[in-house]
């Protein structure tokens, strides 16, 4: 299906021009529009653009005073805080490649990815509990330096947001040397050296969550970064001349948050209202002090805010926009969410291997519920058959979603054989397989019906666990559920749904919630237990975690 040729109804045409550039090149044409407005709001502290690129060139130039440049890694081990803005558009003014780290990884977890992508220097804060980690993975791995940041220097109170928000027990006192520096010092009075960098670089490896085994660092160049920032700044339909806020609680080291939060506020001029970290009071309260226009977040964002006591209390005014990304979104959750904000919440979808993002529903325009809505621009769908990738999907029925567009990785790093799996060639180009079985209807609207990994065997049938999640969704009880399959004797496996309920609504029986569920899908969907707990497990990114589950009870 061409979608180019169907209608669109995001802000800007599917054929808008989208620039091949770098991440440099556009912080530094932003700075020439307007130094002096706020890039970073952090915490009530404001930082300029001017002010950030200029910190920015300063770690570039003492990158490259210390060796490291083009072909070269630095390492991101940090929550959000505004040197990672820094440390990031520094590493790619000095021609290095950023290697995003989840501040949860443990030692063993750090340790190989840095091992894996050949991190030579590692950025992180002085908070305990991130030091620590950092400083064993420096005496473990092949890791040569390790700068720290000092986060008094960054909070306007330490003793008070500091280690209450990061809930560390103290803060490190790192034995400064040659192998671990104060980021102060790698901050000389001088400019980088400048270089002609490239858009086919590498700018970016970003380790995907993976669904089996270790993780894959997807290679994303500096025009794939670019290309993702510009597509989803140009299906932005608000006014250019009105202030533009975004709140930044998606962590930054997220693939959803580098694009939505961190480069496209850059393209489009915006202020970062940043939070250290995820909690919903601060959020709340972010939002209404810095006038936020816009909220990319996560499901379970959401759900936190509403069931944040202040949430009835707090001036969603200013909001234009909410969009949830990173796992799907509940109609009633999304009913919910927009009764109680007034702010329209639209669903997306991305991966690590697109920059960030692949489609939404538009901001203003017509939308599709259960819907990933419409391809941003410059971006082409295919439906693969589910059996046989080097075929199309039968006419009118679901496929393998495929996509092809600027933000489309270079492949994984270091993974010749991962590529020969992920990519496969269609109508002369080159298409990105998923692995999400999709549905596209005359509109250009994208329906996710499952992934293909995800689907269950029951008997030689095959079922779709997101389309039983669906149905239990709607029973007024239930706030989360993820179904996986379990081994059975006779069917070979069988689902399972695992589920929480709603704190306001009497609580049914698991007995009852399954002979409910049973009697609302087919015979070889029905379940053979609802397990009712506490929570579910979730991602570092706050999105059910399927593949933690299904660890947990199968081993």
């Amino acid at each position: 299906m061409d979608v180019s040729k169907l209608p669109f109804h995001h802000a800007s045409a599917w054929d808008t021009a989208i620039e091949s550039t770098t991440m440099p090149a556009l912080f530094g044409r932003a700075v020439d529009r307007h130094p002096d407005r706020t890039l970073v709001e952090f915490l009530g502290r404001k930082l300029s653009y001017q002010a950030m690129h200029a910190e920015a060139q300063r770690f570039a130039a003492g990158l490259q005073q210390a060796g490291i440049g083009r072909g070269d890694r630095v390492g991101l081990f940090l929550p959000n805080v505004p040197i990672y803005l820094s440390a990031y558009y520094g590493a790619m003014m000095a021609g290095a490649t950023v290697v995003n780290f989840s501040p949860l990884y443990s030692v063993d977890e750090l340790s190989h990815q840095v091992e894996d992508s050949g991190t030579r220097l590692l950025v992180t804060v002085d908070v305990k509990q991130l030091y620590d980690t950092a400083a064993a993975v420096l005496e473990k791995s092949s890791l040569q330096t390790l700068v720290v940041g000092e986060l008094a220097g960054m909070l306007p109170t330490l003793k008070a947001l500091g280690l209450r928000l990061f809930k560390a027990s103290a803060v490190a006192k790192p034995p400064y040397g040659d192998a671990i520096v104060n980021w102060r010092d790698m901050l000389p009075r001088s400019e980088p050296r400048r270089l002609d960098i490239a858009p086919d670089e590498i700018a970016l490896l970003q380790y995907t969550g993976g669904t089996t085994g270790r993780p894959k660092g997807a290679m994303l160049s500096h025009a794939n970064l670019a290309a993702n920032a510009q597509q989803v700044d140009a299906i932005d339909p608000f006014d250019r001349s009105e202030p533009d806020v975004i709140m930044g609680a998606l962590p930054l080291f997220h693939v959803f948050a580098n694009t939505c939060v961190l480069n496209r506020s850059i393209v489009r001029g915006a202020t970062i209202a940043m939070v250290p970290r995820f909690e919903a009071g601060d959020v709340l309260a972010t939002l209404q002090r810095a006038r936020c226009t816009g909220f990319p977040g996560v499901p379970t964002m959401f759900q936190a805010l509403l069931d944040h006591p202040k949430a009835a209390s707090t001036d969603f005014s200013a909001l234009k926009i909410c969009i949830s990304g990173g796992a799907p979104l509940a109609d009633p959750l999304r009913e919910k969410f927009e009764t109680v904000s007034g702010v329209r919440l639209v669903e997306g979808y991305g991966l690590t291997e697109s920059s960030g993002v692949v489609s939404t529903n538009p901001y203003v325009a017509k939308r599709k519920l259960g819907t990933i809505g419409q391809v941003v621009p410059g971006t082409r769908l295919l439906l693969l058959d589910k059996e046989d990738a080097s075929k199309l999907a039968p006419e009118g029925e679901p496929g393998e979603l495929a996509i092809n567009g600027p933000q489309i990785m270079q492949g994984y790093w270091n993974l010749p054989d991962a590529d020969a799996e992920v990519f496969v060639e269609h109508q002369g180009l080159r298409w990105l397989r998923t692995g999400d079985v999709a549905t596209i209807d005359a509109d250009g609207f994208v329906e996710i019906v499952d992934r293909i990994k995800d689907m269950i065997a029951v008997g030689g049938f095959k079922v779709f666990p997101s389309q039983v999640e669906d149905v239990l969704r709607e029973n007024a009880a239930i706030r989360d559920v993820l179904v996986i399959g379990v081994p059975d004797d006779y069917h070979g496996e069988v689902p399972r749904a695992y589920a929480t309920l709603q704190p306001d609504v009497r609580a049914p029986t698991a007995d009852a919630l399954r002979e409910w569920l049973n009697a609302r899908v087919g015979k070889h969907e029905r379940v053979d237990k609802v397990v009712i707990r506490k929570e579910l497990p979730v991602t570092m990114v706050g999105k059910l975690d399927r593949k933690a589950l299904r660890q947990e009870v199968l081993g």
